[in-house]
């Protein structure tokens, strides 16, 4: 089988300690909208895309660690790219996993069903594949009790998916998150 690549860079999340004045300056900059907040994350957009812009308040989730503790340290947090099917996320996991690239964090966000991988410098990733197939569709996602519920995500097994995928489920099956608990700690290839 030949290599599976992404179609598409989708966007970048940040960590902060300064979340409302990101905010703004995403706002002012980009002429990005609010798509979700709450005290921990924000998701911005300036098009049709969910997000492409996330803020993470490390005031809010790590409240008492020092700037130069691992995943405390302000900056990028992680790049994300986009695949176009479940079935392509799944046959690039295993392609990877023949190769010895495991991802670190394998979970479904509701808006997006996620596997995080980080290279050798520690730079996270995360491939993913759009739930819905309208931005208008993921943005009432995004606005509604489900995400408000969890916005973090369910971790799932990719092994047990890419098995059902290959005995013949359609991969679209799995686009929908059917359950919005347990909420899934956030995991990162720096977390001490």
């Amino acid at each position: 089988m030949s290599r599976i690549r992404p179609s598409r860079f989708v966007h970048v999340v940040y960590r902060t300690r300064q979340f409302d004045e990101m905010i703004a300056w995403y706002q002012a900059v980009l002429d990005c909208k609010v798509q979700y907040k709450n005290p921990a994350l924000a998701f911005l957009t300036y098009d049709e895309e969910h997000h492409r812009v996330a803020l993470i308040n490390l005031a809010a989730v790590q409240p008492q660690a020092a700037p130069a503790e691992g995943r405390g340290m302000i900056g990028v947090d992680h790049v994300a790219y986009t695949y176009d099917t479940v079935e392509d996320l799944l046959e690039n996991y295993a392609q990877l996993k023949e190769k010895g690239i495991m991802p670190y964090w394998c979970v479904h966000h509701g808006v997006t069903m996620s596997m995080y991988y980080a290279d050798p410098d520690g730079n996270q990733m995360e491939l993913q594949v759009d739930a819905y197939l309208s931005g208008d569709d993921a943005n009432r996602y995004m606005q509604g009790p489900h995400f408000e519920t969890n916005p973090i995500g369910v971790e799932y097994d990719p092994d047990e998916l890419l098995a059902r995928v290959r005995a013949g489920t359609p991969g679209s099956a799995f686009l929908e998150r059917k359950n919005d608990l347990p909420v899934s700690p956030i995991r990162g290839a720096l977390a001490h």
